[in-house]
């Protein structure tokens, strides 16, 4: 009997064993877009290779490492020329390295794409064949996959489905053997359940005392009504104040239990909506029924039994999205779809079938945006899913869709619903140099103004009254914007005296109502945004509640990023059309408008052609190379620990005693600042900065981070860093 694995106590599981357990598993997972047998075949040959007597050295007598990845690729090959077995070759050889290019037949043997491991010798695996029967293995019928575009997209997605399948069933059977059946996984609740808890939520809301609750309830009702429509592509346009959070749950709970779909995903551009929309979720289905899967999150200490057992089962579904209903970020959402490692595709079967919400859908990256389209088109076209595309600033993708894929909008009489949520009146106001600008904040009780850089923010905070003002900016460590933010909504709820400046950040969903806001010219998209941060709940008068648009003076238009310049300039074409910038006509213009003169720049790294020429290319997709190259937050910054906080210090000593976990990192995030790098260096040479082993930096000089603005600009040479 030939050993794949040992457990600590010495029992064995065999390598057939093994094989069935994962074959068998990595179908059920592929039966979810039809592909089972070809999960199967997978599954039977991923660790061919394991039958090999230098294999069997090293697992039982502690021999040297050898390749057992290669074989089963090379089997499959030798077995069926044809790109159903590179299909399935790419899985096997990638499933512990990672999904590898395809390369070349000119690839030489001891490179790492696929082209080069079918050339290479492996250690003899006939034993393989005695256990095993490869023809038997082998798919026999055709996966219902719809090619889209020109068929290379497809198949490469298609190949990343079957990877996870096959990555997933690998450990959660090596995990099943190991632990002895002991890990318990799933056993959440099911949609239809999920839904019953949250129409009984919802029933509270049945006697609008108001207007504004009233026609709320009408977008509920038209997403609770469309709910039962088909499965596909779907809109839900809803302007700020609208509830659509509530009501895109219930258009998405309803459709799921409806259509007998598995979970639901949220997909969301910033960790301060997932937060705050997590909580939302939590008290209304369950803690147990909610992951909240992003970078910043860490699970919270629990104390009752039944509280950790439920934790521990989340965790674990961190892995793979086991669990009905997960909320995460753009960001993770997509570099898995086009990752290459195990551990990032590992969830990626456990999207097939999902109802996904995507909020705020406009801040999808513009530089990513065709490959993220067409990602959206393979899951709702070949995968069951249906895409929600939600937004109070709904971008015209409409023409970025395959044609086989038409989009239905949800909310009924949209133009409407915006006419009667409109509570702010936009006013141009020319140029504004930083004394008329502060002037004109420090004349209200309350008042927001919102600029494009970081140094704009900081000199325009400089000249606000002391009593009442406040400064928000990326340069402060989150913990720090969050704690001035519970004072700044304290502060508007009491009426006090409350000026904030603050750069973009505070219109990624952040719920404060001002009566006046200030806006340097931006996007239309950013502008309306902005306006949503005045007369939040509809208090004052639409005329008196003004959004002030003004550009700024010349020393900061200088610095503008070319991209934000080109979208200040559109939105600038747009008001000559449009009376009303925040129609639904003049967003759409504004955004047909971006796409039109955006063209290559919507896939920056030419990733859609490069993989549809893949299937033209002897089936050669990069893999590896666009797993590289597709990062949605290009990682140009470096973090900076602010050891101001005793949380922060508590966790600065643990890293100096050498403790290093994601965990630790994960509690580190909060209290970290992250720069460019001329501002980081910058601050090093300036002696600044303590490098620890672990890699983080830490403030040493605490007079270079100010209680009110954060991480100072001028790192020390009296020189100042536009940012």
């Amino acid at each position: 009997m030939k050993i794949a694995h040992i457990d600590e106590s010495g029992r064995t599981q065999s390598v057939l064993e093994h094989l069935t357990g994962t074959a068998e598993l990595a179908e059920e997972f592929a039966d979810a877009f039809g592909a089972g047998e070809y999960g199967f075949c997978a599954g039977k040959l991923h660790d061919a290779g394991k039958y090999s007597q230098e294999f069997q050295n090293h697992i039982l007598r502690g021999g040297p490492k050898c390749d057992h990845s290669t074989a089963g690729a090379k089997a499959v090959l030798k077995a069926l020329n044809t790109g159903v077995a590179l299909m399935i070759a790419y899985c096997v050889a990638g499933h512990h390295s990672g999904l590898p290019d395809g390369g070349s037949s000119a690839d030489s043997p001891d490179e790492s794409t696929l082209f080069a491991r079918r050339k290479r010798k492996v250690p003899d695996f006939t034993e393989f064949y005695q256990e095993n029967d490869v023809q038997a293995i082998l798919p026999k019928t055709v996966p219902p996959i719809h090619m889209l575009g020109k068929g290379g997209f497809t198949a490469a997605f298609l190949i990343r489905m079957l990877f996870s399948c096959l990555v997933d069933a690998d450990f959660l059977d090596t995990e099943r053997f190991v632990s002895n059946g002991t890990v318990c996984r799933g056993g959440m609740e099911n949609m239809s359940s999920l839904l019953e808890k949250l129409m009984e939520h919802l029933s509270t809301f049945r006697a609008p005392a108001n207007s504004i609750n009233k026609k709320r309830n009408e977008i509920l009702a038209s997403c609770l009504q469309k709910a039962s429509d088909p499965k596909g592509l779907y809109t839900l346009t809803v302007p700020t104040g609208g509830g659509k959070t509530l009501s895109s749950l219930a258009f998405a709970l309803k459709h799921a239990a409806t259509h007998g779909m598995k979970r639901v995903i949220y997909a969301i551009p910033y960790t301060s909506i997932i937060e705050q929309n997590a909580e939302v979720f939590r008290n209304i289905v369950g803690k147990e029924n909610v992951l909240e899967h992003h970078s910043n999150f860490t699970f919270p200490d629990c104390k009752e039994e039944k509280e950790t057992q439920s934790q521990e089962k989340l965790k674990l579904a961190a892995e793979n999205w086991d669990v009905p209903l997960v909320v995460t970020t753009n960001v993770q959402f997509f570099e898995s779809l086009f990752a290459n490692r195990s551990s990032r595709c590992r969830k990626l079967h456990n999207i097939a079938g999902s109802v996904i919400i995507f909020d705020e859908a406009q801040m999808i990256p513009r530089e990513y945006l065709l490959p993220c389209v067409r990602a959206i088109s393979e899951l709702v076209y070949n995968y069951g899913c249906t895409a929600v595309l939600c937004s109070a600033t709904q971008p015209a993708l409409q023409g970025l869709f395959p044609p086989e894929i038409r989009c239905a909008e949800i909310c009924e009489n949209v133009p409407d619903t915006y006419k009667f949520f409109r509570r702010t009146t936009l006013v141009q106001s020319g140029e504004m140099d930083d004394i008329s600008l502060a002037e004109a904040i420090n004349g209200r009780n309350q008042a927001l103004c919102i600029v494009n850089t970081r140094q704009h923010a900081q000199n325009l905070y400089a000249l606000l009254k002391e009593e009442g003002s406040f400064h928000l900016s990326t340069l402060m460590a989150p913990a720090h914007r969050k704690e001035t933010l519970n004072r700044v909504r304290e502060r508007l709820k009491d009426g006090e005296p409350c000026r904030v400046v603050s750069t973009s950040l505070i219109e990624a969903g952040v719920d404060v109502d001002f009566p006046v806001v200030y806006r340097e010219e931006a996007g239309l998209d950013s502008e309306i945004q902005a306006a949503g941060r005045c007369n939040r709940e509809g208090s004052r008068s639409k005329e008196e509640s003004r959004v002030v648009i003004f550009s700024p003076e010349k020393k900061y238009r200088g610095h503008q990023l070319a991209s934000v310049q080109r979208q200040t300039d559109i939105t600038r074409s747009v008001a000559r059309k449009y009376s009303d910038l925040s129609s639904p006509d003049a967003i759409r213009c504004y955004f047909e408008t971006t796409y039109l003169v955006s063209g290559e720049e919507l896939d920056c790294k030419h990733i859609v052609n490069t993989t549809e020429e893949g299937a033209a290319n002897n089936f050669s997709f990069p893999f590896a190379d666009i797993a590289r190259k597709f990062q949605m937050i290009e990682n140009n910054t470096k973090a900076i620990l602010i050891p101001l906080w005793p949380e922060a210090q508590a966790l600065l000593q643990r890293l100096r005693a050498g403790e290093v976990s994601r965990q630790i990192f994960r509690a580190v995030g909060p209290y970290c600042v992250n720069t460019y790098l001329p501002h980081y260096q910058a601050l090093y040479r300036a002696g600044k900065l303590e490098l620890l082993n672990c890699g983080i930096a830490v403030l040493t000089d605490p007079d270079a981070y100010s209680k009110e603005t954060g991480l100072s600009l001028i790192a020390g040479s009296g020189a100042a860093l536009f940012v």
